[in-house]
């Protein structure tokens, strides 16, 4: 039911008004003088105020000017009744906030006229108000479930739809599978190409995964460069298999951003309901334990949750804090692999490879560590370490008068920032060893180029006009175009040993091969087949032009006094 408030000290003009309205159906409150109306109106928050202006204690005036300074009570319809006829009192009334004024005498037909008014007006204006209100607050939940970027939902919802897909699977019976993703070396590309690009580079992946996502599936980005995807309607694990590698492949090629052609690979974890866990948080945890894994086991690839992961991540949390102090305690150590000459037979060089000797693990291979390094942010501080010792390592050399020829040290992507002042580390090594600087060759994968190639190339022909030599590892298995390796200032491929295993049997890896040697000699490149472990692969090698190869069929990687006395032995293929 409808409430007014009469206002007003003329009793029986207050009665007489009280009389009509509850004739009309409305609820009547009434307050004798402007104190008393303030406090009912207060207590009972009417729905229209009728209120005589002339009054003692507190006049109309007083009164509305105390109501429209409460919050409750500032949007309530103000009608004024007064005796007084000037324009200047009424302008004043209004402009105090009253809604509406009656001119004393008035009709009991102008009264009800003037409050159906104010009444209809307040119910729009309040539809209008409430309609703002509802409109406010679904854009705000919306925005605190979406990704303002991408416009994807966000973790809040991922954690909503994940429960409604987990309620649904256990109605029906069905597994679900839960995918996080996280897009590798991501930083790279926002430190060398700036923000406006990385920014592009996320909404690209993003709509490449929502066109990519069947209908009853979720896409979300998680924060950063983590994204997620709800896959309903599984029916083996085979298929979740064949999905995360179709979304892997999905995500390496090229993105056209800004004229620059972006090459980004993902790592993605995968857990299962029911098998794995049976509620959104356990999933959630499980996927992103998994992805990590991924991560940190190669990139660009997939790995299924299992419980071993769990120790596993205990294990990882303990090998990186003893990184930390095997850096500062000088238990990395250098093993070196020789690169063997296919028409000479003899050794020409050496790759560089960390061992770490730990004190109660014993030898921990770079598989293990290398990784662990790159994402605590050691891998600088490690390759510094294994530069200097391999530098001061060949001065030895030399002062001994051992002929080793060169030796090839790995390199990090995050060498390739611009603040982290490679070239000036570099120079400063060979100046204090002494070494000339085309005893040292500098490795480093497709992918690092790739990441930002106009950068890296510029960095490279620098090293390369200082003498030093640079080699592409583990070529074939990145995503450079051959229209780009022209421009790389390098002198050496190196085969990536997954073509070399097999290419004695197998006509995809010979045919592979075989391209890339005749790749490399086209542009005047030497070429290095990596995992040489038979006669037959090197027979093979050797009839098609192969320069030199590396591998345990020659040798293993050797401490520093066991490369020595193979090299004075002058041992050969």
């Amino acid at each position: 039911m409808t409430t007014i408030l009469i206002i007003e000290d003329v009793q029986a003009l207050r009665e007489e008004i009280m009389e009509t309205l509850v004739y009309e159906g409305f609820d009547v409150l009434e307050a004798e003088n402007g104190l008393v109306g303030v406090q009912v109106a207060k207590t009972y928050l009417p729905n229209l105020i009728i209120c005589d202006i002339a009054m003692p204690e507190l006049d109309g005036y007083g009164t509305i000017l105390a109501l429209r300074q409460e919050t409750s009570t500032s949007m309530i319809p103000f009608i004024f009744l007064t005796a007084l006829t000037e324009r200047g009192d009424m302008r004043q009334a209004m402009q105090l906030g009253a809604d509406d004024y009656l001119t004393k005498p008035f009709t009991s037909a102008e009264l009800l006229g003037a409050i159906a008014s104010r009444l209809n007006k307040y119910d729009s204006v309040k539809e209008h108000y409430y309609g703002e209100i509802k409109a406010v607050g679904d854009k705000y939940k919306y925005l605190s479930h979406h990704d303002e970027l991408t416009q994807l939902p966000n973790r809040i919802a991922l954690y909503e739809s994940l429960n409604q897909a987990v309620l649904h699977a256990k109605i029906n019976n069905k597994p679900l599978a839960l995918l996080f993703l996280d897009m590798d070396n991501f930083n790279i590309i926002n430190n060398t190409l700036g923000n406006d690009i990385g920014d592009q580079l996320f909404k690209a992946i993003a709509e490449r995964l929502r066109r990519h996502a069947a209908p009853c599936d979720v896409v979300a980005r998680i924060q950063g460069d983590e994204f997620a995807l709800i896959i309903s309607d599984v029916s083996d694990i085979g298929s979740v298999k064949l999905a995360a590698q179709k979304i892997l492949d999905l995500l390496s090629r090229p993105y056209n951003l800004y004229g620059h052609e972006v090459f980004i690979t993902s790592s993605i974890g995968i857990t299962i309901f029911p098998y794995d866990q049976q509620e959104a948080e356990g999933l959630i945890k499980n996927a992103e334990l998994a992805m990590y894994y991924a991560k940190s086991h190669g990139r660009n690839s997939y790995k299924l949750y299992s419980s071993d992961l769990n120790v596993q991540s205990s294990e990882y949390m303990a090998l990186a804090n003893s990184l930390h102090r095997a850096i500062d305690r000088r238990e990395i150590r250098v093993f070196y692999q020789p690169l063997v000459s296919l028409k000479s037979g003899k050794i020409v060089g050496a790759e560089a490879l960390a061992r770490w000797q730990h004190p109660d693990l014993g030898l921990i291979l770079p598989s293990k560590f290398i990784p662990v390094a790159e994402q605590t942010g050691l891998i600088l501080r490690l390759s510094e370490l294994i530069l200097w010792s391999v530098c001061e390592q060949m001065k030895l050399w030399r002062e001994q008068g051992l002929d080793y020829g060169f030796v090839a040290v790995n390199l990090s992507g995050q060498h390739f920032l611009p603040d982290n002042n490679l070239l000036e580390i570099i120079s400063k090594v060979l100046l204090e060893t002494g070494v000339e600087s085309h005893q040292l060759e500098l490795e480093l994968t497709e992918g690092i180029i790739m990441q930002n190639a106009e950068f890296t190339v510029n960095v490279l022909t620098q090293l390369q006009s200082m003498g030093v030599k640079v080699a592409i590892d583990d070529f074939g298995t990145g995503y450079s175009s051959l229209s780009y390796l022209k421009h790389f200032p390098v002198n050496t491929l190196k085969i990536d040993r997954c073509f070399i295993q097999d290419v004695t049997s197998d006509r995809h890896d010979a045919t592979i091969s075989l391209a890339i040697i005749d790749l490399a000699h086209s542009l005047s490149l030497e070429v290095v087949a990596e995992g040489v472990e038979t006669f037959e692969q090197v027979e093979f090698l050797r009839a098609h032009g192969c320069d030199q190869v590396q591998g345990y069929f020659f040798s293993p990687p050797l401490p520093v006094a066991e490369f020595e006395k193979m090299v004075l032995e002058g041992k050969c293929l």
